[in-house]
């Protein structure tokens, strides 16, 4: 894949660009309640939760949070307050990118057009891509695609926008199981994992490891 120069460089958002704070909300909430082990256990739940309820039909991703929180606090044995959901899913706009990103996006925004696949709302998403200090040549949500990846039809849905298959794409995530693992499924050769330690090192699915962003230069020749 070294030197591979596509039409797009596809990225996905939360976690890969953007500082995805999930777990911190949660503490903030529920530390109090639970002890230090109990708290990893209820941050581990809660993630599973959220990939549970992005795996079949669409719904609003006030939901899938909603939902999400519910299930984690019956599991934990804690009171579920719909007011605490609401609370952790209107934070989502205001996070920003990692360190990493504002530089390493310019170092190759110039060069290739950049976009977008994210599990998010459309009226949620455009203040963090405000945040990340480059020009995207497009951002397709959940919502437009009315699927969350890690199915198929929100790759599908971006491919057709963009008028490419998957041999003309770059697809740059942190997580195999959200975006890695379903971009093999469905063709794309040319992937990058960026190792923020989400989830442990998956060789099988075929791609060229970053520690962050500042390195996607140096992966398309630039």
């Amino acid at each position: 894949m070294s030197q591979f120069r596509p039409k797009f460089i596809t990225f996905d958002c939360y976690g890969t660009l953007i500082n995805f704070q999930m777990a911190d909300a949660a503490r903030d909430h529920y530390s109090a309640q639970l002890s230090e082990a109990q708290m990893a256990q209820f941050v581990s739940n809660f993630s599973a939760y959220r990939l549970d309820e992005v795996l079949g039909d669409w719904k609003p991703y006030a939901e899938v949070v909603h939902n999400a929180v519910e299930r984690t606090c019956k599991r934990n044995g804690i009171a579920f307050d719909p007011a605490v959901a609401r609370d952790i899913y209107e934070r989502v706009p205001t996070w920003g990118p990692h360190a990493d990103v504002p530089e390493g996006l310019a170092k190759v925004a110039k060069e290739i057009p950049l976009v977008i696949l994210s599990n998010a709302m459309d009226a949620q998403i455009p203040s963090n891509v405000e945040k990340l200090g480059a020009p995207f040549h497009a951002v397709f949500t959940a919502e437009q695609a009315q699927s969350y990846k890690p199915r198929m039809k929100g790759f599908e849905y971006m491919f057709d926008q963009l008028n490419a298959t998957p041999d003309d794409i770059l697809h740059v995530s942190s997580s195999f199981r959200y975006d890695l693992m379903t971009a093999h499924d469905l063709g794309i050769k040319n992937k990058v994992w960026v190792n923020r330690g989400h989830e442990p090192a998956n060789p099988y699915y075929g791609y060229t490891e970053i520690k962050d962003i500042s390195g996607l230069a140096g992966v398309v020749g630039l």
